[in-house]
């Protein structure tokens, strides 16, 4: 992955001697030809992963593969209907398709950066895409795809669309919150304080805004009248050396429940806390024994639908999938899992599972009541970055590092 721009390759050695194979070539293969057969094999593994880093999953539970990315893909979407998908990655485009053949409907060439987000607006009408540099698009879509909008906001951390009305949003590295009527291109800013805007999710009436930031603080904002209801600074860093930088403890995940009482936030220091609407209410807190908090929380989840009692979710970069009660801000359980690996994004499903995608490529859900593992599906052979579900079509979403992205029908 990159960032604004590719960084310098971990191979390249300026002292490094070059070494021209001329005459000595017979050689050189005679030396090849003579190593065992196992050591052959160890450079040809050697070979497939600087090329790419991918590895071959034992198999591919898809029933669709999406190959017209040529480099690692970050975002991913569903149209309403379930019928197309969008995806957007680090070749700087992003691909409308049908998700029963595969077959592209329309291709976002005009950015020059990473596209972190790409997204249909909730009436089908629209289709947004965001790049890191912050270039912003916007298409007609039974208009052929015409561009209607566009906007230049400087680097961009997040973009998305307002749940019931045809507004967008985009996060700034300056801690802005752009929010722009479309198509008219009408404007509010949000103001930051010059800390990055990590994450923002609405509430469940969605006239309120949460949003994290990268210095810890927490903002929870009234849309409409642009104000701040809930302002929480962030933890005062802690650390046994004093001359040891800490850096603070940016919040990367946020959810939100049903009832607009409840807020959970996750951060890079290991930390999630329970949030209403008066202030902190507290932390869902591992041991301090425990080897858990050396991992950033990566998602967060509260209030799993359709069930009777309230409950959050935690997953961080070790692996670790944590079910908590709520109400006594306690382990009710822990996700089992005999291959643990990083969760990198989760949502709810349906029936009360949690879906997450995990660093190697599977996707993994377990049953919220009891934290038995449900099912798991392989077929990508590398991370996996984004993932969507389609509860009507019961159609998984899920977008990689390997260049890919793949549709399941879910067993549920």
């Amino acid at each position: 992955m990159r960032e604004n721009t590719p960084p310098a390759s971990p191979y390249h050695n300026d002292d490094e001697e070059l070494v021209y194979v001329g005459d000595d070539i017979d050689e050189v293969i005679e030396h090849l030809e003579a190593l065992p057969d196992n050591e052959m094999e160890d450079i040809d593994e050697e070979e497939d992963m600087e090329d790419d880093g991918n590895v071959t999953p034992e198999r591919d539970d898809s029933i669709l593969t999406f190959t017209k990315h040529t480099s690692a893909l970050f975002c991913c979407n569903f149209s309403t209907d379930g019928s197309l998908a969008v995806t957007g990655g680090e070749d700087d485009k992003a691909y409308v398709w049908a998700t029963d053949t595969g077959d592209v409907v329309f291709e976002v060439t005009e950015h020059k950066d990473s596209v972190i987000a790409a997204e249909f607006s909730y009436d089908g009408a629209y289709l947004a895409t965001g790049d890191m540099a912050g270039e912003l698009r916007v298409f007609k879509i039974d208009k052929n795809y015409k561009k209607v909008w566009e906007f230049s906001m400087g680097d961009m951390s997040w973009m998305k669309w307002h749940r019931k009305a045809n507004v967008l949003l985009a996060g700034s590295e300056v801690g802005e919150i752009f929010i722009w009527r479309i198509p008219s291109g009408d404007c509010k800013v949000l103001q930051g304080a010059g800390d990055k805007c990590e994450v923002a999710v609405f509430t469940s009436d969605d006239k309120r805004l949460a949003a994290g930031y990268g210095d810890g603080t927490f903002k929870l904002w009234d849309i409409k009248n642009q104000q701040i209801l809930l302002n929480l600074g962030p933890d005062e860093p802690s650390s046994s050396d004093e001359n040891e930088e800490v850096p603070p403890p940016s919040i990367t995940t946020i959810a939100t429940d049903n009832e607009n009482q409840l807020i959970i936030t996750g951060g890079v220091d290991g930390s999630a806390k329970l949030i209403g609407s008066n202030g902190l209410i507290g932390n869902l807190s591992i041991p301090q024994s425990s080897s858990l908090e050396s991992f950033p929380i990566e998602r967060v989840l509260i209030d799993c639908p359709g069930l009777e009692f309230k409950v959050a979710v935690t997953a961080n970069l070790g692996g670790k999938v944590i079910i908590w009660d709520v109400a006594h801000q306690s382990i009710r359980n822990e996700c089992k899992d005999e291959d643990a690996s990083g969760v990198t994004t989760m949502i709810w499903g349906k029936e009360q599972t949690i879906m997450a995608g995990t660093l190697g490529g599977a996707v993994k859900a377990w049953n919220v009541r009891n934290g038995e593992l449900k099912f798991k599906l392989l077929g990508h052979a590398n991370n996996i970055h984004d993932i969507c579900y389609h509860e009507k079509k019961n159609l998984l979403l899920t977008v990689s590092e390997d260049k890919t992205a793949k549709i399941y029908t879910l067993p549920l």
